[in-house]
This record gives C-alpha cells, sequence and structure tokens, in this order.
C-alpha cells in the first residue's frame, strides 16, 4: 500500500496549493508583457541643441551642435546634416566641445547653403552602454519641403537588439543561478557539492552566462551601429569595441568566468570528493551530524576546513567580480554620487542572487534530492532574510537616485516598472512567508513519522544524509567465480548492465515515493515552486529596468521637449484684446489673426473695432512678440495700414517655438494709449 499525502485541510494549505498556479499565470503574463515590449529607450538625453529643433534662422549656421545629460560615445559619422534633397552638408569630422560638466558636440557645415529645411540625425552610445538615436530639423530663411527620410528602426532594434536582449537575460539568469547555487551550497548544504542534479544546475548556469557574454561581444558592433548581423564579423569595429567601457566590462566579466570554472572545478571535483568521503564514514551513526549539514567527522578534518574557507573567499572574490562588470559599465556608472552607486549595486547583484539563486537550488534539492536536510533549508532561510535586508536597503538608494522626484514613480516608464518591481517582491515575501511555515513543520516533525511514511512506501528509512538505516546484505570477499565455475553467473554482459539499470530505476521509484510521501516536504516544494516562479518575473523585470530610462533622464527630456511642443498645430493664432486708453473714444478691441501661427515666417491681421463692433480707425499701433523662456525679444512690428480699422504686416519671423507674449499698443489720440498683452503658444 503506498501512503499518500493528506488533502490540505487549513486555510494556509489551501493557500500553498494554490500558489504555484498563480505564480505561473504570473510569470505567463509577464512573459507576454516583455515580448510586445517596445526596444528599451535611451538612458543619455539630447537637453540641447544649435540650432534648436523647429528653428528657423536667418542665415545658415557655421556648425551644429548637440548637448547631453551625461557622457556619450560619438564617431566622424555620428552627426549628419541633410539638405532638403537628402545630400550631406556637413564636413564629416566631429568636435568635442566638452566642458567640465557640460557634455557637448559637433560638426561643420559647408559654407553657403542656400534657404530651405535642413535635418540633422544623429547617433550615440550613452555611457550605461546602451546605444541612442534620434532627428530633428531647422530651417534656414523660411522652411521648405524635404525629401529626407530616415529610418524609422532605432537604434538598438530590429533583430539584433531582440538577440542582444535575449542575451542580457540570459546572462542575469545565468549569474544568479551561478553565484546562488554556489552560495546554497557553501552557506547551506555543504554536501549539496556532491549532489549530481546541483552539480548539473551550476554548470549549466556557468555555460549560460559565458554564452550570452560572447554573444553581447560578438553583437555589440551591430548593435550600437547599423544593426546589420554582417557587421558582427567587422574585426574593425570589434577592435572599437574593445577599446569602450562596455567592451573591456564583457572581456573582463569573461576571463572572471575562466576563474569561475576553476572554482567549479575544485567545489564539485575535490572539494565534493570530501564531503562524499565524509558522508560514507557517517553512514549508519545518529547524531552525529553537524551543524553545518557536512557530518560529524567534517568538524576534524583541518584540509577539509581549508579547502572550505580558500572556496568561501575565492568564490567571494569572483562573484563580486563579475557583479562588478555591470557595476562598471550600466546604471551605477553615470549620473550622481557614482562612488557611493557602484559599491551598493555589487552589492545588490549579489543579495538579489544569493536569494534567487539560492531558491533555484533548493527546489531542484527538493525535486531531485531526497536526501537534504532539514537544517539546510532552515540555514537557507536565514541567508534569504539576509540577503532581502540587502535588497531593500540597497534597493531604496538606487531608486531614488535613478528617480530624482516622487512624480516620476509614476509619471515615467521606469517608475511604473520599479513599481511592479516592488509588487513582485511583496508576493515573493508573502510566499516565502508559507514556506517558513512549512520549514518549521519539517522540524517540528516526529521522528516516526518518515519511518511510518517510508514504511508505507515499501523504501527502508533514510538517515539524515540520505542513508539507508538498513544492515546491508554482507558482501563476499571471495574471488568471484567465472562463468564456467559457477553457472549462475550471467555470462551476458548487457544483461548484468539491464539488471543493474532496472534495479537504479526501481531503488529511486521507491526513494521518490517516500519523499512524496512526506506531506511537509510537499508542501515546502510546492510553495518553493511559487517562489521560483514570482523570482522568474522579478529577475525579467530587473533586467528591463536595466535597458529603461531613469526617470532623471526623462525629466531633462521632458524639459527640453516642452520648448519644442506645438500647442497650436497647423493653424493660426485667433485672439482678441480689449483695450482703454481712458481718452474720448477710447475703448474697443483687437482682433489679432497670426497665420499660420508656427515657427518661421508669418502674416500678421489686426482689426481694432469700437464697443458696438464697427472698424475703429486710429492714429497708431504696434506690436511687439517676446519669448521670455529663452530671453528673445522684445521683436518690435509696426503694420502697414491696409483700410479701415484693419493693419498686416507679412514676413513675421519667430524663430522658436514656446510660449510668446504679444504685445499691441494702441494710441487713440496724441496723448491717450495703452499697452495690452496676451501669451500664446507658437510651435
Amino acid at each position: 500500500m503506498t501512503a499518500t499525502a493528506p488533502a490540505p485541510s487549513t486555510a494556509r494549505d489551501r493557500a500553498a496549493a494554490l500558489l504555484p498556479r498563480l505564480a505561473l499565470v504570473l510569470a505567463a503574463l509577464l512573459a507576454t508583457l516583455f515580448t510586445a515590449a517596445a526596444p528599451a529607450t535611451a538612458h543619455a538625453a539630447l537637453t540641447a541643441s544649435d540650432p534648436e529643433e523647429g528653428a528657423v534662422v536667418a542665415t545658415a549656421p557655421a556648425q551644429v551642435t548637440l548637448s547631453f545629460s551625461e557622457q556619450v560615445a560619438m564617431g566622424d559619422d555620428s552627426i549628419r546634416v541633410l539638405d532638403p534633397q537628402g545630400k550631406r552638408v556637413d564636413t564629416g569630422e566631429l568636435r568635442d566641445m566638452c566642458s567640465g560638466s557640460t557634455v557637448r558636440y559637433g560638426t561643420a557645415l559647408h559654407s553657403g547653403l542656400p534657404d530651405g529645411t535642413y535635418t540633422v540625425a544623429w547617433q550615440a552610445v550613452s555611457a550605461d552602454s546602451h546605444p541612442i538615436s534620434g532627428a530633428f530639423t531647422f530651417s534656414v530663411g523660411a522652411p521648405s519641403a524635404t525629401n529626407v527620410t530616415l529610418p524609422e528602426r532605432q537604434a538598438g532594434g530590429g533583430p539584433v537588439g531582440l538577440v542582444y536582449g535575449i542575451a542580457r537575460y540570459a546572462a542575469y539568469a545565468g549569474f544568479t543561478v551561478l553565484v546562488g547555487g554556489c552560495a546554497f551550497v557553501l552557506a547551506c548544504w555543504r554536501r549539496g557539492a556532491a549532489q549530481r542534479p546541483l552539480q548539473k544546475l551550476v554548470l549549466r548556469a556557468w555555460v549560460t552566462l559565458t554564452a550570452a557574454t560572447l554573444v553581447m561581444l560578438v553583437l555589440r558592433t551591430p548593435y550600437t551601429g547599423s544593426g546589420e548581423f554582417a557587421d558582427a564579423f567587422d574585426l574593425g569595429g570589434l577592435k572599437a569595441v574593445l577599446e569602450t567601457k562596455t567592451g573591456a566590462a564583457l572581456v573582463s566579466r569573461l576571463l572572471l568566468l575562466g576563474a569561475a570554472a576553476l572554482f567549479i572545478a575544485v567545489l564539485f571535483g575535490a572539494y565534493a570528493r570530501r564531503q562524499a568521503g565524509s558522508k560514507v564514514d557517517a553512514e549508519g551513526t545518529e547524531g552525529t551530524e553537524g551543524a553545518d549539514g557536512t557530518g560529524g567527522a567534517d568538524g576534524t578534518d583541518k584540509d577539509t576546513a581549508d579547502l572550505f574557507f580558500g572556496l568561501c573567499i575565492g568564490g567571494s572574490v569572483v562573484a563580486a567580480g563579475i557583479a562588478a562588470t555591470w557595476a562598471l559599465s550600466e546604471h551605477a556608472s553615470t549620473g550622481i554620487q557614482t562612488g557611493i552607486a557602484m559599491p551598493v549595486d555589487i552589492l545588490h547583484l549579489l543579495a538579489a542572487a544569493a536569494w534567487l539563486g539560492g531558491l533555484a537550488a533548493l527546489l531542484v534539492a527538493l525535486h531531485k534530492v531526497p536526501g537534504i536536510e532539514r537544517d539546510a533549508v532552515r540555514r537557507f532561510s536565514r541567508l534569504a532574510f539576509g540577503a532581502v535586508l540587502v535588497l531593500a536597503v540597497s534597493g531604496t538608494y538606487q531608486s531614488w537616485r535613478q528617480l530624482g522626484s516622487w512624480s516620476a514613480l509614476t509619471g515615467t516608464e521606469y517608475g511604473r516598472l520599479l513599481l511592479l518591481k516592488v509588487g513582485l517582491v511583496a508576493v515573493l515575501i508573502g510566499i516565502a512567508y508559507f514556506s517558513r511555515g512549512w520549514t518549521a513543520r519539517m522540524a517540528e516533525a516526529p521522528a516516526t513519522e518518515p519511518a511510518k511514511a517510508a514504511a508505507a512506501s515499501g523504501v527502508p528509512r533514510e538517515a539524515p544524509g540520505g542513508v539507508s538505516r538498513e544492515t546491508p546484505e554482507p558482501v563476499s570477499r571471495e574471488t568471484p567465480a567465472s562463468p564456467a565455475e559457477d553457472p549462475e553467473v550471467p555470462e551476458d554482459r548487457e544483461r548484468v548492465a539491464q539488471l543493474a539499470r532496472q534495479r537504479a530505476a526501481v531503488q529511486n521509484a521507491r526513494e521518490r515515493q517516500a519523499r512524496d510521501a512526506d506531506p511537509h516536504r510537499a508542501g515546502l516544494r510546492r510553495s518553493v515552486l511559487a517562489e521560483a516562479g514570482v523570482a522568474v518575473a522579478l529577475l525579467a523585470v530587473t533586467t528591463l529596468l536595466t535597458s529603461t530610462e531613469p526617470g532623471r533622464a526623462v525629466a531633462q527630456e521632458t524639459g527640453r521637449a516642452a520648448g519644442a511642443t506645438t500647442a497650436v498645430p497647423d493653424r493660426a493664432v485667433k485672439i482678441t484684446l480689449p483695450f482703454d486708453t481712458g481718452g474720448t473714444k477710447g475703448k474697443g478691441s483687437v482682433r489679432l489673426q497670426l497665420d499660420p501661427g508656427r515657427v518661421g515666417a508669418n502674416t500678421l491681421h489686426l482689426w481694432v473695432e469700437s464697443p458696438d463692433g464697427n472698424p475703429l480707425d486710429i492714429p497708431e499701433i504696434k506690436v511687439a512678440f517676446t519669448l521670455p523662456a529663452k530671453d528673445i525679444g522684445p521683436l518690435p512690428l509696426v503694420p502697414e495700414r491696409a483700410g479701415a480699422g484693419h493693419w498686416s504686416a507679412s514676413g513675421v519671423q519667430l524663430p522658436l517655438a514656446g510660449e510668446w507674449r504679444i504685445d499691441v499698443t494702441v494710441r487713440t489720440s496724441e496723448i491717450d494709449q495703452t499697452t495690452v498683452q496676451k501669451t500664446v503658444k507658437i510651435g
């Protein structure tokens, strides 16, 4: 008769049974979100340009300059200026005009440019390794039609951007499982070093991280440039990448992964053999297991203790070094307080790996290894609690540094993703509460329960290390008989191997039945599976955050764009201004029309009317335009009389978009006059 776990009866049991399904649904929804996400936005922002976007200048400028919110990398072809026919009119030579905290680059223009609309297309790589690009127009003399067609694909997008993004996700996942799996073995369950499932998990994580890093290094040139896979074989481009901060970080990561391979070889080689030997020495002995889960002999083996100490120190250095390759080349390396942000980012990455990667190792152990000790689960619970504390402190600092304001928390994509991440962490902590409950139940379970479950399933009860407590059958030490001397010895070696595989399969099935018969272990396994599902979603959100424009950069870019916003597009500006000069016939109104009401040349019409709506002839009327935000103006204008109560002017030039103040001065006699004003938005 096979024992089965009792059906959930309490509210906690029922909730724990639903958690894995909820986690899978959440992971599926987030996967859909990430699949449909647009290419990642940039982290550096274009804060200013000269000429400005949409500006109309009287004469052709000698150069075009661009200013950015943080340091960027640009080449000779990074800034291109095209005339209305699409022909380049810049010299192709980049000018580095950076000074102090000002980040500015420019390119010279050929002399004698005719009137018309010119297009400026630029591309750069921000200091946090992400490619950025953009385009805008300005006009000389007056706007004109243009035949310039710019590519719709943004820098870092397209198929190359997709593959590069997948590699970034894989790199974070590989790092998390690699570091977390090794931390779980060394800090929570040293005997796990000899377990094949954990060895496979860590080795696959190392392969994933190494392969993802190689892909990112090879695709770096097309990712930041043309977006064509063929450029991945450009040796000149690869050499240029190696000279950048990102290229140096990727190469450093590969070198550290070589050191990590040596660490893994020692951990799952020499150290695992010592742990397996201590396990054999402790077979059949009750109560000899040390507090570290390595067996009683481990405390007296000085060589094993020295090896363990060396692995801890070496593993910590290698893990911190790999984490630093992200901290030194992405968000933490730019912006404010970089000296504090980079060490904090390293701690944040290590804490996340210890928690989430250790969770993956625990899940594998619960599913694949029947002999995991309950003390190991409790030790991981304490490790995870400490990691969450580090994540809370470092995450709070990073959030403040990247957002810059409370409004960015809900008003930017970065802030909304951050709120989603915080929510996932809260869900993960809530599920961890159930896991701690199952862990406590495992610790409080009477010693007779596993024996009853094992007896019901027909499997011998296991010792703390997963070793059977039944006395093994005596093994004859005599020389085995040959097939000719002993007819019972099988002659067919394949038959012998088949019987051995069958016995192993039967033994594994019995161990699995005994393991699944423990209701506390089954409950813990379900809750850890739910944690792992949410952890996958959390890791995906975290990776997406690293490729999303921070709130501070968005605020700077929005401030620049505000000046170029077209509030009244392609529509004449029409306003009415009442006036009262105080003299005889001093009351009336001025109807003003500015057509088309955009940057560049406009036509102005003014109609002066009496209070009863009839045309009112006055001695003089003057107009002035002022753009306070840019300290432009007042630009005076005296319109010509076109008829009774009607004045007009053509070719009224407004050089920039923004909120213009229009001042109209009305004189109704030799001594009576007044000035009325109105602010309008010019696009």
